[in-house]
């Protein structure tokens, strides 16, 4: 159970921190990213545990259980040639997604929790970061590297996986569960301190957040 809560910490701590969460409360002390910034944050984030093999490991999990790109095969091998191709696409969605397509539209990739309010409220605030995003001036905008930085991996997954079904469906399917799956994380770094709470994790927050209870 000890090994379980500190793993858990562990994952909570790269969600928050390592996603770039912040609460909408601290917004008056959090300043722009620079490029050079942003491009530091690709780089952690990409090889950042638990959460980075995590995900990679789950969707490698999904794909070798539907045989997705049969062209890797069953039994250990085949799983470890999905978990290396979806990691290398995995890299790829963050170089667009955290510094490229940030840096050209001057967009905070950073999710800012709502952290106070109805769940309700918060729910909606997380599922819709996917749509709006916070430019570097603090005002909203569309959420252009979402959906640009979804495209452009797409685009680029033939080379890691040479087996995937070809034409538009198949696109726009990639693409939709990329964009639900961005959702689910949000989502996750509006109520983990809730699920930390429950679990008796000890990281519960981010810096200078008041964790009282609702």
């Amino acid at each position: 159970m000890n090994r379980w809560r500190k793993w858990l910490d562990v994952f909570g701590a790269t969600l928050l921190l390592g996603g770039g969460a912040v609460t909408c409360a601290q917004t008056a002390q959090i300043t722009a990213l620079t490029g050079e910034e942003k491009n530091t944050t690709t780089a952690s984030q990409c090889v950042q545990p638990p959460v980075s093999l995590f995900v990679a490991g789950f969707n490698a999990g999904l794909d070798h259980a539907s045989n997705n790109d049969p062209t890797f095969g069953q039994g250990g091998s085949g799983y470890a040639r999905r978990f290396g191709a979806t990691f290398a696409s995995q890299t790829t969605s963050r170089f667009f997604g955290d510094f490229l397509y940030p840096t050209v539209f001057f967009e905070d990739p950073r999710y800012y929790r709502m952290a106070y309010g109805s769940k309700k409220a918060r729910l909606v605030h997380a599922m819709s970061h996917v749509v709006v995003a916070r430019r570097d001036n603090g005002n909203s905008m569309f959420n252009f590297t979402e959906w640009l930085a979804t495209s452009s991996s797409l685009a680029l997954n033939n080379p890691y996986h040479p087996g995937n079904q070809p034409g538009l469906a198949a696109a726009a399917r990639n693409g939709a569960f990329s964009v639900l799956q961005d959702m689910g994380f949000d989502v996750l770094r509006e109520f983990w301190p809730e699920v930390a709470r429950k679990f008796s994790s000890p990281f519960r927050g981010v810096p200078g957040e008041d964790l009282r209870e609702e």
